[in-house]
């Protein structure tokens, strides 16, 4: 069974960046349509990021365009959430996640409900 470990998280002060990264040992990654959430206290997760199985489309949730790039190398089994000018309202646990098919990478909204293997998240705390 697949496996991912979130790492990268911590505290960041309003307008800073942090990396986040997403990797698994002893399974490829490289067929597997790979996205990014978060959950907020009190609030839903949601799907922010996702990146199909050969790297050649992404999708963003309106709320994080421009400032978020995901990326991935297969080669190291490893998905990226490079995240800049942080705000106070991105403060969530972010999970990382893989699922089966690049259809799902259309869209955010549904993006969730596509995937199947998750990690077990990494905090970010945007506070000055």
């Amino acid at each position: 069974q697949l496996q991912l470990v979130e790492s990268g998280g911590g505290l960041v002060q309003p307008g800073g960046s942090l990396r986040l990264s997403c990797t698994t040992s002893g399974y490829s990654l490289d067929y597997h349509v790979l996205g990014w959430f978060r959950q907020a206290p009190g609030k839903e997760r949601e799907g922010i990021s996702c990146i199909t199985s050969n790297g050649a489309r992404t999708n963003y949730v309106d709320s994080v365009k421009g400032r978020f790039t995901i990326s991935r190398d297969n080669a190291k089994n490893t998905v990226y959430l490079q995240m800049n000018s942080l705000r106070p309202e991105d403060t969530a646990v972010y999970y990382c996640a893989a699922g089966d098919s690049d259809y799902v990478c259309m869209s955010t909204d549904q993006l969730q409900y596509g995937m199947n293997q998750w990690g077990k998240g990494t905090l970010v705390t945007v506070s000055s």
